[in-house]
């Protein structure tokens, strides 16, 4: 009959027990260099990136552990049971383990970072955390406009990364284009209009326009793409009721809403001060009266 020391003697659970003693002492060891790095480096940014570098040098530390527990001469009287395990366990596992394999992608290939604006899986916000598992994000848009935060919190599956595209907003090229229509009445000097719109948007954007050319030339020696005009331009759209003046313009990706606003406060402003030799054209209805009717009816 066995006894139970037999079992605790048995090399197999030795060595099963010797493992999880040492992964045990590594996930401390991470935990003890997290609360470390935290008290003693201030920068946010480069306390992040250390925290998460001691995270990830701690799981390459437990695989090669597990490799090497496994790797024994005995193993050949284990590997049809460790092969359907390891089988059993990746399938079960296969999305956990996508994940895992995404968060190490997107650290290595710099896919996005904390502090970038991305869309994933149909959800925009700002990347305010990135762990092995999941990607946090601040919500923006949703119920309220433009681009504006929701005030959720939304955690998304790293494995996402190899299921779909990632928009990002800031990852080389931290600039957007937007548009801004001026509606005007046809009875209205066009060339004024357009002297104006174009002068205000120069003016007021010339910080923007300077700093995203220096950006724009990295971009096109870094990727296969052509040039692009920076700077504000105009195109005119008649139709049935105006001429409709459509100002393109480049802006912080951040800063899009209260740009257009701004922007078109000065445009507004420029355009009233003109004597009405420019005039802001809105939807207007006529309304024609019915003539009157004289009926005479024969006796």
């Amino acid at each position: 009959m066995n006894s139970p020391l037999d079992f605790i003697n048995d090399p197999v659970v030795l060595r099963i027990a010797k493992l999880l003693l040492w992964i045990l002492a590594i996930v401390i060891f991470i935990g003890f260099l997290r609360r470390v790095l935290k008290k003693r480096i201030d920068n946010v940014s480069v306390r992040y990136k250390a925290q998460k570098g001691v995270e990830i040098i701690g799981y390459v530390l437990i695989t090669l552990l597990i490799l090497m527990a496994f790797t024994v001469e005995n193993i050949k009287d284990y590997t049809i049971i460790i092969g359907l395990f390891t089988a059993g366990i990746t399938f079960t596992l296969q999305e956990l383990i996508l994940s895992i394999a995404g968060s190490f992608y997107i650290f290595f290939v710099k896919v996005y970072k904390p502090g970038d604006r991305i869309e994933i899986n149909g959800i925009k916000g700002d990347v305010i955390d990135i762990d092995s598992i999941y990607t946090t994000l601040m919500e923006i848009g949703e119920w309220v406009s433009s681009d504006n935060y929701s005030g959720r919190i939304v955690k998304i599956s790293n494995a996402f990364v190899f299921k779909g595209p990632i928009k990002n907003y800031s990852m080389d090229f931290p600039f957007v284009w937007d548009e801004l229509n001026i509606l005007i009445t046809y009875d209205s000097d066009v060339a004024l209009a357009k002297k104006l719109v174009l002068e205000k948007a120069t003016d007021f954007l010339s910080e923007y326009t300077k700093s995203s050319l220096a950006k724009w030339e990295e971009m096109v020696e870094h990727y296969y793409i052509e040039n692009a005009k920076i700077a504000p331009t105009l195109a005119i759209s008649p139709t049935d009721n105006w001429i409709a003046i459509n100002l393109r313009y480049i802006t912080d990706y951040k800063l899009r809403r209260i740009t257009k606003h701004e922007l078109f406060e000065q445009i507004v402003q420029a355009l009233m001060a003109t004597d009405d030799k420019v005039k802001l054209a809105s939807t207007t209805l006529q309304l024609l009266k019915i003539p009157e009717l004289d009926i005479h009816l024969k006796q």
